[in-house]
């Protein structure tokens, strides 16, 4: 069945739909913050944004990890209706054709679902940038930063419509994932700014920047490299551990696997991709994580020695149920709970660290002329 790619049919429908979503948590927001000041109601806006931006991630995680990627072939509706109610008959039809494809009833709800609460997290971005702006005088934080957030959601919007019109083409479902992480990381930083008593001077303790930077920057590296893996799924390419096929160095094809500009399953040239390739996209993951962990110990021990207790136990206690479930996804054949809560670890990585370098920041005698 012929379908097309963008119908902004029902457009207008998803718009009352976002506000109307949105309505929920803005109520709670309200209720809870009314006879707080400005200041005070604008951290919990915040707070409220950011949790529901973590549980996008983590739907999102879900919707790939079900095949509900392209449970709706068509964007930003489903078959040019606002929900799959109005799209029954298409969804029927399609699945009939193909009993085992794509598209089925259940995964069109999990990919719609994903659409509503990135829609929901949108909305409760604008009204975060809209208020910043309007309280700017009397707010702690630029209205920049919820600008700049409003352009990083729009961003991630584009990605997440050309991830079904380009049928999960695997580059652009990582950056995908990549660029929901830097929404995260900056609706975390300016939690942190809304705080009005984020400037209170705090005990100065010797930092090792390059550390924590450094650790920030391979975290990246890796969470992109898990990406990678989980788009091309290319998780079960090994599955034995430490040893992957019997070898400490199995035979891999470094070239096809990390060829980012192909069609999933398929080379640049077309071709199927060899199943060496996978085994050099998951090893790749897997060296890493080897890296990475080694790294955040030598980065936790520095936190308790400067007094940053708090960072330095959560840090410990997420990198050691990433290592859990990430083997739990290799030697138990990646089952969707410890895959889901590896991308939630992943997520709470990048939060934990974010907060970690927020931390080093309020040390910087001109944090305030920069940062505000």
């Amino acid at each position: 069945m012929s379908i097309d790619l963008y119908n902004l049919t029902p457009l207008l429908k998803l718009i009352c739909l976002a506000i109307v979503l949105a309505s929920g948590p803005l109520a709670w927001w309200w209720v809870k913050s009314k006879d707080s000041q400005i200041t005070s109601r604008y951290y919990r806006l915040t707070a409220v944004t950011l949790f529901l931006c973590f549980d996008l991630i983590v739907f999102g995680a879900f919707t790939r990890l079900t095949d509900s990627g392209l449970g709706c072939p068509d964007w930003p509706g489903c078959y040019g209706h606002a929900s799959p109610i109005g799209a029954l008959e298409a969804i029927k039809q399609a699945e009939a054709e193909m009993p085992t494809g794509p598209v089925t009833l259940s995964k069109a709800w999990i990919e719609m679902i994903h659409r509503y609460l990135a829609m929901l997290v949108g909305t409760l971005i604008l009204v975060l940038t809209g208020l910043a702006w309007k309280e700017r005088t009397k707010l702690v934080i630029s209205p920049w930063w919820p600008t700049l957030t409003l352009l990083a959601v729009c961003l991630q919007g584009a990605f997440g419509a050309f991830t079904v019109t380009w049928k999960l083409y695997p580059f652009i479902v990582t950056l995908h994932l990549i660029t929901a992480l830097i929404l995260l990381i900056l609706l975390s930083v300016q939690h942190q700014l809304a705080n009005p008593h984020h400037y209170i001077q705090i005990e100065r303790v010797k930092w090792k920047p390059f550390l924590i930077y450094f650790s920030f920057l391979v975290l990246f590296i890796q969470i992109a490299l898990g990406a990678w893996v989980s788009t091309n799924y290319a998780v079960l390419a090994c599955n034995t551990f430490p040893l992957c096929h019997g070898s400490l160095w199995p035979e891999m094809d470094w070239r096809n696997g990390f060829s980012l500009f192909r069609d999933l399953g398929k080379t640049a040239s077309g071709e199927l991709l060899s199943f060496q390739a996978l085994v050099a996209i998951h090893y790749a993951h897997r060296l890493m994580a080897y890296f990475l962990i080694a790294l955040f110990i030598y980065l936790i021990i520095h936190l308790k020695k400067i007094q940053q207790t708090h960072h330095a136990t959560w840090l410990a206690i997420v990198v050691s149920l990433q290592f859990l479930t990430g083997l739990s996804n290799v030697i138990l054949d990646w089952p969707l709970l410890a895959a889901l809560l590896h991308t939630a670890g992943a997520a709470s990585l990048v939060f934990i660290m974010s907060r970690v370098c927020f931390s080093h920041w309020q040390q910087n005698p001109q944090f305030q002329s920069k940062f505000l």
